[in-house]
Parts: C-alpha cells; structure tokens; sequence
C-alpha cells in the first residue's frame, strides 16, 4: 500500500495537466489510508492477542494440568509450564503430533472434539491410555483459537475393585480391542501381557454370562465371561475358568418328556442332547451325530446356517429339511434359535413332520410345470402350423408342375413327408396341451376295437399276442374317432416295447357304474356309468419314482432316437380334452395296466355333415370372388396363388383394418371371406361381424392355428361359417371353398 502511494506522489510531480496530477492524488490518499487501517489493524490484532495471553497466563499459568491453545489446523500457540513439562510441545507443531503416543488414534478424538466445539462452544471426552484415563476439555476462544485443558487420572474404578489382587482373570480393553490392563491372575493364565482381545480369545463375538475359549499358556481352556462396561468406553472383562471335562449336567425329565421332538447343538454342529420323541423320530441310536449328518436339502451347508444362528448373524427361523438317515423321503421342518445352557451357547433344533406338506408342494409345482408346458406348446403350435401351411402349400404348388418322371418329383415328396411328420407331431403337442381341434361324434367302442385289430395286430409284430375282449353291454361315448384310435395305439406300442422278449397285450372293456365320486392321482371322477377300456401287458413294468413322469411331454425311458417321449403325453391330453379319465397301475418286472375311462354318452348320434359333403366334393373350376384376409406373407401367397389356380378371383389383405376399407366400395361384390382369426389389430371374428352387417349373404371359412375352441363361442354367432384348422394343404383350401359356395 505504500509503494502505491509513493507511486501515486511521483505522478503528481511528472503529470503535465491538472487532472491527471488531482487523480493521482485522490489515488496516493487512498493507498495511504488503507496502509494506515491495515497498520492499525495488525496493531489492536496484537494488542488483543497479547491481553488474551496474559489472560490466559493469569488464568492457566499456574495450574498443575497441562493446558494448550491451537488454531483451527490444530497448530500449538500458547501452552502452560505443565504442558511443556508433561508433553515437551514446541510452539508450531501440533497436537496432534504431542498426543500420539498417549493414546490410540489421536487425529480423530481431536478432530471430533475441535467440531463439537465449534459448533457448541466446549466439549469434552474420556479416553484411556496406558497409565490409566485422559480426560479431554476444548473451549473455543475465537473463531480460529481453541483452548485444551488434559487432565490425567489413574483408573479408579480398576482400583477400587482391587483388579490387580483379584484371584479372577481380569483385563481392561478399548472398544477398538486393545488391550490395556491385565492382572496378574491373567497374566499367569495367558501367560504374558497379550496387545489384542484376538490373542486371548478364539471367537470374536463375546456375550457376557456365556462359555468362551481361552487361548491360555497351557492350551484352550473353556471359561465363563463377565463383561462390565468402564470409563471412557473401556470394556472390563472377568473370567471364571470351568474344570476341562466340565459336562452337561443330566437332562432335565422335562426336557425328556415333551412330547415335541427337541435337540440341542453345539457350536461346532455337533449333538449335544435329543429327547425321547427326537430320538424316536429320527432313529438315533446315541452315537455322536452331526447337524451335517443328519438334515440337508437347505441349498448350503446346514452347518452354515447353525453358525449363523450361533453367532447372530440371523435370528434363527424354520426350514424344511430332509431326513439323510430316513431315506429322504422324510421331511422335517427345523426351527433354530440360539440358546445359553450352563453358560455355553448352543442351538435348540425344535422339528416337525413336513412330509405331507412337501409332498403337497411337489404337487402344486408338478401341476404348475404341467400348465406352464401345456401354454407353451400350444403358443408354439400355432407358430409351427403358419410355417408348415407355408411349407406344405408351396410344395403342393411345385408338385403341380412336376410329375413322377422329373427328376426333382422325388425331393418334392420328400420335402411333403418331412412336413406331415411336422405338423403330425404339433398335432401331439396341441393334444397335450388340450388346444387340439377335435370332431366328437358317437362311437362304439367295441366297433372302434374292431376296426383297429387289424392295424394292431400288425404293429405289435410276432413276438407278441393281442387279446381283446369286449363287454356286451357297454354303452357309446362321445368322442373323436381318429384321435381315439390314436390313443390306443399309443397304449399299445408302448405295451409291445416294453416286452422286447415278447409276451401278451390285453385289450379288454367293460361297463362300470360308479356310485360315489372317486378320488385317485390328483383327479376326481364324478359319480356315474362309464366305459372302461383296460390296456394291460406283461412286460418289464414302470419304477415307482417314474410313474407321476409318464404323462409328462419329451419323458421317455426308451434309448435315445427309439421314441420322442410324446405318446403317452398325447394319450393323456386327448383323453382329457375328451373329458375322460387316464390312469396307470404298474409293478416292475410284471407289468403294467392303463384305464381309460370315459362316461357314457346319453344324446343321440349326430350326422358328419361336414364329413359327408366331403366326399361328395369334386374339385372343379371355381367361380366367385374371394377376401382372403391373412397377416402371415407367406401363407397369404400360397393361398392366393391356389384359389387362382382353381378359377377364383381373389383380393389380399394383411390384416382387418385393410379388409374393412377395401369393403368400404359399394361396388365391390365379394362371395366369401376366407380370414386369419387371430392378427395384429383387430381379430377375424371382430371384422367380421361388422363387414356382415353391410353384406349379410357372403360365406365365411375361419383358418387358424390355433384349436377351434378358442374360436367356437364368436363363430357360433356368425352364419354361413366354417372353420378350418392349419396346417391345410392345396385341395383341403379349394375344397372347403367350393364346399361353402356350393
């Protein structure tokens, strides 16, 4: 500032012109001023540090306890003859640096100190060191000086109780597990003076009342500790050392009696005790035992899971576990919680029979995975049966223009096979899944048997012989006949695999009345007359734990390539679907039984229109306009390309919306509509119903891939319409056409 100033002077002297030299002067009066304030400044700062100094002289000078003042970086100004004669602190180091070797962590107790006070004006803290406790008091002076008064003391409270000539092992430690007092009986257990709690015990977590181990001069030794809480967050720890075969005393007749099954561990995971009823209930015999040992089925090592509750790391809690000694098929639900007994902590395992619920739960999962497979294969199925009409359709197309002489003829009918084995076993999964389409009419099942020997007669081969025999007055039933059939060749090939040495295939039937409701496998079969069809063989028979598997999709306990484990899951869903009941009976090494039961149909017979005018079609030249209504590309392009081929006229739309406008000419004359029922947007049934309302004569046919079930409630609504399921070939398209025209 004064350098300014007499810059500022030079300038007035140099200036030429008046106004230059008045603001040089206004400038040197300035930095003249500032010089003085700031001079003055310093002074009364001096003046006032050094009345505070002799306050502090006056006040603190003499006394006997060390006292310091710091800045807010903890740097040392002021300090009492006590202080330095105590610390040795030169003034400008810090207290930090004084107090290291007093006490743990002197940065942070400092540091925590110095923000409470600058926040409430004082504070004050306990702490221990080794000749005994500190007791820490900062005031604040200033917004930047703090003043610390250390007052020390021996630990009185240890003197008091007469630590050092107790007969109990005895030591004094920090919460950060430094040891800090040990006395003598102590010290002759351990055998010197450890630094740290982990050289004294061998477990970290510590409860007051409970047995610890010992790591003492002579080995482990087991002990009972009393914690009680000191000064300055000291911990005072007292220990009552047992005899080294110190045991369980006898078990209490209480305990004995209870009629619940009640066991005790040890920390380890060992047995402790078991009364009567847990004994009885897992077959002990009085052998140590270990919690490994004797329960699993947890998902980790149960030994982890007593640990846990051992230490309380968890509160105990109950899980179903399996009994390993009884086979696992005994489930027991095991309750822990942690238990002191005679000092020593332990588990109390309290159990009760589950088998009956866990065997209710792998029911309902069983049911759930069935449901959940069943939902797949129908959603799968209806992908596969658009890729398969495309296949097959344009492979009807091609073999048009070929015929057995061409070279490509054979791979054409290959490729046409290939894609009815496809849709053939789509056809299996829809079965299981019970979203097939099926034409149920009236059969007899003794001429359905019949019909049928013939072909089975020739599949079960020569090794094995087919007998049938049929009940006189066995009522019809309702149900479809070519699936039917399905289902008992299935039976039967099945029976003739499982007898590869040969044996004997009865088919038999019989008229049974049921009087009450029977219960059996999760099923319920209402009250009633049924016909019931028996498939029974001589062969190797089914395992028990294979029987509830059978039914299952892609299950099989045929060799790899020999079968595609769909037979008997398309047996089950097509039984179902046709609203009877499948059951199996099986002994391995004798054999195995199937019933099938099926109730008795009371209408009468129904006439196969549908089969009838079939067979009366010939497949001409067609005349008409057709709407073929088809998100799928490549199914439209087929589609349209057969009905061309046949004579029609045909307009394409992708979707409902599309159809709708292009109805919207009045002009526009159109004989049928030929519509996907399930598309983006608006759905067939859905389009129309509101296309019929301007057009109520137009013919209608619904494809799918999807089984006629989930279309039937919205087509019965809607006249003049038909359904046809995919995949469908070249003639199945014309054909349903020119039968809805015509």
């Amino acid at each position: 500032m004064i350098a300014a100033a007499s810059l500022c002077a030079l300038g007035i002297l140099l200036a030429p012109y008046l106004v230059a030299q008045l603001m040089f002067l206004a400038a040197g009066l300035t930095f003249a001023v500032l010089a003085m304030m700031k001079q003055g400044a310093g002074w009364l700062g001096q003046r006032a540090q050094n009345r505070l100094d002799a306050r502090l002289i006056t006040l603190v000078g003499a006394d006997v306890t060390p006292c310091f003042t710091t800045d807010a970086l903890g740097q040392i100004g002021f300090q009492n003859a006590a202080a330095r004669n105590r610390f040795e602190a030169s003034p400008g180091s810090t207290l930090i640096a004084a107090m290291k070797d007093h006490f743990a962590a002197p940065s942070a107790v400092l540091y925590r100190l110095q923000t409470r006070a600058n926040h409430a004006g004082a504070a004050r803290e306990d702490v221990a060191t080794r000749r005994g406790q500190l007791r820490l008091s900062v005031h604040r002076l200033t917004a930047t000086r703090f003043l610390w008064r250390l007052e020390e003391f021996q630990d009185r409270a240890a003197v008091g109780r007469g630590a050092e000539s107790l007969s109990l092992p005895m030591l004094t430690a920090n919460k950060a597990g430094v040891v800090l007092f040990t006395n003598d009986a102590m010290r002759r257990l351990l055998g010197g003076r450890p630094k740290r709690l982990d050289r004294v015990f061998t477990s970290s977590n510590l409860h007051s009342g409970e047995q610890i181990e010992v790591s003492a001069a002579t080995g482990p030794v087991r002990a009972i500790l009393a914690e009680v809480e000191g000064l300055g967050e000291r911990r005072e720890i007292y220990l009552l050392p047992l005899p080294r075969h110190h045991t369980d005393e006898s078990m209490s007749a209480d305990f004995e009696n209870v009629p619940v099954a009640l066991l005790k561990f040890e920390a380890n995971g060992a047995l402790r005790i078991a009364n009567k009823a847990a004994r009885d209930l897992l077959a002990l015999n009085g052998e140590p035992e270990m919690v490994h040992e004797m329960f699993e089925g947890l998902g980790r090592p149960v030994a982890d899971w007593l640990s846990d509750v051992i230490h309380q790391r968890v509160p105990g809690g109950a899980e179903v576990l399996c009994a390993r000694k009884l086979g696992g098929e005994v489930f027991l639900q095991v309750t822990l919680s942690r238990i002191v007994d005679q000092g020593r902590p332990g588990v109390l395992a309290v159990l009760q029979d589950a088998t009956a619920l866990k065997t209710l739960e792998a029911q309902f999962v069983q049911s759930q995975k069935m449901q959940a497979i069943g939902q797949l294969a129908g959603g799968v199925a209806h992908d596969f049966n658009n890729l398969l009409t495309a296949i097959s359709g344009h492979c009807d197309l091609l073999l048009l223009r070929h015929n057995s002489g061409d070279a490509a003829y054979a791979d054409l009918i290959q490729i046409h096979q290939n894609a009815n084995r496809a849709a053939a076993l789509v056809g299996q999964l829809l079965a299981f899944s019970r979203k097939q389409t099926l034409k149920p009419e009236r059969l007899e099942v003794q001429d359905v048997l019949s019909d049928l020997a013939h072909l089975l007669n020739r599949l079960v081969g020569e090794r094995v012989r087919l007998r049938l025999a049929h009940a006189p007055d066995l009522g019809p039933i309702r149900a479809d006949k070519r699936q039917l059939e399905q289902v008992i060749m299935n039976l039967v090939v099945n029976a003739r695999d499982a007898m590869p040495e040969g044996g004997t295939i009865r088919i038999d039937t019989e008229a049974l009345t049921l009087r009450d409701e029977m219960r059996r496998d999760r099923a319920v079969v209402p009250a009633g007359e049924y016909a019931l069809i028996r498939v029974s063989d001589t062969g190797c028979g089914i395992p028990p734990e294979r029987l509830q598997k059978i039914f299952e999709p892609f299950f099989t306990t045929k060799r790899v390539g020999e079968g595609t484990g769909l037979g008997l899951s398309t047996a089950y869903g097509i039984v179902k679907q046709s609203g009877g009941f499948i059951f199996v009976d099986s002994t391995e090494g004798e054999g195995s039984i199937f019933q099938l039961y099926f109730p008795i149909f009371e209408g009468r017979a129904e006439p196969n229109v549908a089969g009838q005018a079939a067979k009366k079609i010939v497949v001409r030249q067609g005349e008409g306009v057709v709407l073929l209504v088809e998100d799928e590309a490549p199914v439209r392009a087929f589609a349209s390309r057969a009905l061309r081929m046949r004579g029609y006229t045909v307009l394409e739309a992708e979707n409902a919306e599309e159809a709708l406008k292009q109805l919207e000419d009045p002009a526009l004359e159109v004989d049928i509509f030929v519509t996907d029922v399930v598309m983006p947007g608006m759905d067939g049934p859905s389009w129309v119903r509101q296309a019929l309302q301007a057009r109520p004569n137009v013919k209608v046919i619904f494809v799918s891939g999807y089984a006629e079930e989930s279309l039937s409630e919205g087509q019965s609504r809607i006249p003049n319409s038909i359904f046809l399921p995919k995949p469908f070939s070249l003639s199945d398209l014309t054909a349903t056409v020119q039968e809805q025209l015509h």
